[in-house]
């Protein structure tokens, strides 16, 4: 049996959409984040000893890490190959964008995130305008400069197709749902207009909607 260990907030969302698209029979279980630290709870860690989301459990297996989830359920469970492009630039793209979601965009929006929350976390006033000064210079010198480029591309490629590899929906497309759905709601996305477009085709899906509705809804970040 399958079960995927979902933790609120987290990158386990698009391993919900994943399973929900490849219509297998899972079970889900839903962990709470602390409400103070947003920690995720040491009951996650007796699955894997990180404690990190998503973890998903097959039979004896134990697999974590999106990427390596996403490249097992569509290795397993796609034996028609409807998720993922069988050869050439198409495939490359694909391992291209699997590895990109993590290893350069999802930084970016993390140091962005924990950069915004160090100016609305309680601080003596005297601090407060160094944390700020501090933030802002971080994030115009470094953050800002690094990710636009990036979403331009990232723009510019959905503007020759549907999909990142194509006009079919593949795991790639899944695994960089969520940087995206989470840039917009920290970056104002109205001079990208294919990655916005994305966002609307993901959220319309029905597969996706279904995963949403099973743990209360996805929360962009």
């Amino acid at each position: 049996m399958i079960t995927l260990h979902h933790l609120e907030k987290s990158r386990s969302q698009r391993i919900l959409w994943l399973l929900e698209e490849l219509e297998l029979d899972y079970e889900v279980v839903v962990y709470q984040r602390d409400p103070v630290s947003m920690a995720a709870p040491d009951s996650l860690s007796k699955v894997h000893p990180l404690g990190k989301a998503p973890i998903l459990t097959d039979g004896e297996l134990t697999i974590a890490e999106s990427g390596v989830i996403i490249e097992y359920l569509i290795e397993h469970y796609d034996p028609l190959g409807r998720l993922k492009p069988s050869n050439g630039q198409a495939l490359l793209d694909y391992r291209y964008w699997l590895h990109f979601a993590e290893g350069s965009l999802m930084p970016l929006l993390v140091m962005k995130l924990v950069f915004t929350k160090m100016t609305s976390s309680p601080m003596p006033f005297f601090v407060k305008p160094i944390a700020k000064s501090i933030s802002q210079k971080v994030q115009s010198a470094f953050v800002t400069p690094r990710i636009t480029p990036q979403l331009q591309f990232i723009d510019k490629t959905l503007e020759k197709s549907t999909w990142l590899t194509g006009e079919s929906l593949t795991g790639a497309d899944i695994q960089m749902s969520f940087p995206l759905i989470a840039a917009s709601s920290r970056i104002d996305l109205s001079k990208y207009p294919n990655i916005v477009r994305f966002i609307q085709q993901i959220e319309s899906s029905l597969t996706y909607q279904k995963a949403s509705r099973k743990v209360g809804s996805f929360t962009r970040l």
